[in-house]
């Protein structure tokens, strides 16, 4: 049996999920949307709606970002003709930055 650990999330993070499921809700209530409509519609079962309007953090990204992306709200303050020079932008920052990070050891000097 596979092991269940708890996975804690910042208060932020608690609270920044709550504020997006909240948001999608109100949006989907405003345009006269179902439920079963917006869940047909992102390709999702209506129950992984109802826990992305609650906020639950185990919902998969990509759903909660194409639902949010349905029922209209920016996830980002830019226009979506302009994310792909963002993402370029981007990518042009990680070229620039190394590809991965690693502490340096310390060497312990215990010649006494």
């Amino acid at each position: 049996m596979a092991k269940v650990s708890a996975r804690t999330y910042s208060r932020y993070s608690r609270e920044a999920m709550t504020l997006l499921g909240k948001l999608i809700r109100a949006a989907r209530i405003e345009r006269k949307m179902t439920a079963q409509e917006v869940a047909e519609r992102a390709g999702i079962s209506r129950g992984l709606l109802q826990r992305i309007e609650k906020g639950d953090p185990k919902c998969e990204l990509g759903a909660t970002f194409e639902v949010a992306a349905l029922v209209g709200i920016k996830l980002f303050d830019i226009e979506a003709t302009t994310l792909n020079g963002h993402i370029r932008q981007t990518e042009d920052k990680l070229a620039l930055l190394p590809r991965s990070v690693r502490k340096k050891v310390k060497v312990v000097d215990d010649d006494f």
